[in-house]
């Protein structure tokens, strides 16, 4: 299956150089402009990548909270747990995503369907890694909502990795996480992004970018690019390439595969 090339940002060094939002430079493409401690993945190299920390706990699942708000999208909600509980087919501890919720109570997606959540803030552990997928609320009502906007914070200072899909960088950055860091987001809004957070750098024409503890996907379909790749990124290669197979989903993204045919079958009317 042939897909449209992707490009990643992957920060090798936690220092960034200039400005690379539109304000500052022109849409080219990546390769071209990423600052010099920053190596992009042409469509026809290989992936970036980098070591994962040496200390990662090796006796137990890393522990993966999925923040789940009312309007949740189904799309990067269900793209973060697709591929990060099907580690645990192919790595042992591998991960264990689980539901948080504002109250423990279930949520609504956006698309009407029902979510339970495992903790509420006040329940859940420390995590590893947190993910917040995007919804039909980060631009208003998520910016000024202080109980999750202040359970962000908390929780993100200390989870080695956080996640944000599509428009969740929006709520992330008023959580204080995005603060010297690149990040990117869903296409149509990458310009108010940078009218409302004029400080923070935004990368444009990227599926995901990588910055020391900070990984931000343009989410939609794309949100299973970023989620393989933090799994390529913690456990290889060839766990990555295992949860994509159950997927079916190339990977790494520029990998060549032959196209799959499709069968549609007609009907005709039935003569008596």
């Amino acid at each position: 299956m042939r897909r449209a090339p992707l490009l990643a940002l992957v920060l090798v060094a936690c220092a960034l150089g200039a400005r690379t939002d539109a304000a500052a430079a022109p849409a080219v493409p990546a390769a071209t402009v990423a600052p010099a401690s920053a190596t992009v993945a042409a469509p026809s190299s290989g992936l970036p990548r980098l070591p994962p920390p040496k200390d990662l706990p090796r006796d137990r699942p890393l522990r993966a909270a999925v923040v789940v708000v009312d309007g949740v999208f189904g799309s990067e909600l269900v793209a973060a747990f697709d591929v990060l509980q099907h580690t645990t087919a192919h790595v042992r501890p591998g991960i264990d995503p689980f539901a948080v919720s504002p109250d423990g109570n279930p949520v609504k997606t956006a698309e009407g369907l029902g979510v339970a959540a495992r903790y509420s803030f006040a329940s859940a552990p420390a995590v590893d890694i947190l993910v917040l997928p995007g919804g039909a609320h980060d631009l208003d009502s998520s910016l000024g909502d202080e109980a999750l906007v202040g359970w962000l914070a908390k929780a993100g200072k200390t989870a080695r990795y956080v996640v944000g899909l599509r428009d969740a960088p929006f709520v992330l950055a008023r959580a204080g996480l995005l603060q010297g860091r690149l990040a990117t987001v869903f296409a149509d809004d990458q310009d108010r992004f940078t009218q409302m957070f004029p400080k923070l750098e935004l990368r444009r024409g990227v599926s995901f970018v990588h910055d020391g503890p900070l990984l931000t996907s343009i989410g939609g379909a794309r949100s299973y690019d970023a989620a393989l790749y933090l799994v390529d990124h913690l456990f290889g290669e060839e766990v990555a390439k295992g949860v994509a197979k159950g997927l079916v989903l190339p990977w790494p993204p520029d990998a060549e595969e032959p196209p799959l045919p499709a069968l549609v079958v007609r009907y005709n009317e039935i003569k008596k």
